[in-house]
């Protein structure tokens, strides 16, 4: 089992214990996204795992988790999907799995995976005003993965561009690596 297979359950804890509830409208440092937006793509991230770890198809899973996939009871929807993802992350052989911009292998999606838990819920703690208890293993482990991706130019679309930090804490270097201001805070 990889390293990130292994953090994903901590990491995607630290969502769920983030007191979100009514705090949906409010901005995020993704800026096209409040934190309902936010909290709704992480779950459709989730609710697709599963099925690409079981080898799916793009075009078997489908459309299924456009749009909207937490209803009326976001929190809920979030923990029904991530209990699934993270239980299919136990059970994930390595293989070969089909992704929107190829293929990539098990332990790379949990990287990937791994580093948008880590990063959105920087995000969402920053959003509702709380301060951002990240795991320093998370952390290190995104840092290691996207520092050398970041620096050859292959995430454009993905993250904002980089942004300068003097910073020495490795949250902040992680966070302004993928284009947000550690400093950042919901405006007033």
């Amino acid at each position: 089992m990889s390293e990130a297979i292994e953090l994903i359950p901590e990491a995607s804890r630290l969502v769920t214990e983030l007191p979100l509830e009514g705090q949906w409208d409010r901005p995020t440092p993704c800026r096209e996204w409040s934190v309902r937006d936010l909290l709704n793509h992480l779950t459709a991230e989730h609710l697709w795992a599963p099925h690409l770890l079981r080898g799916e198809s793009l075009e078997q899973v489908g459309s299924r988790y456009d749009g909207d996939v937490l209803g009326d009871d976001p929190m809920g929807a979030w923990r029904r999907a991530i209990t699934a993802s993270v239980l299919a992350w136990g059970q994930a052989p390595e293989r070969e799995i089909q992704m929107s911009f190829g293929t990539s292998s098990t332990t790379e999606y949990a990287q990937q995976m791994l580093v948008d838990l880590t990063v959105h819920a920087w995000d969402l703690a920053r959003a509702i005003g709380v301060r951002p208890h990240l795991m320093p293993d998370a952390v290190e482990a995104a840092l290691a993965y996207e520092k050398p991706r970041v620096g050859a130019g292959e995430v454009p679309g993905i993250f904002a561009a980089p942004v300068t930090t003097e910073s020495e804490s490795r949250v902040d270097q992680l966070v302004a690596l993928l284009g947000r201001d550690p400093e950042w805070t919901p405006p007033a």
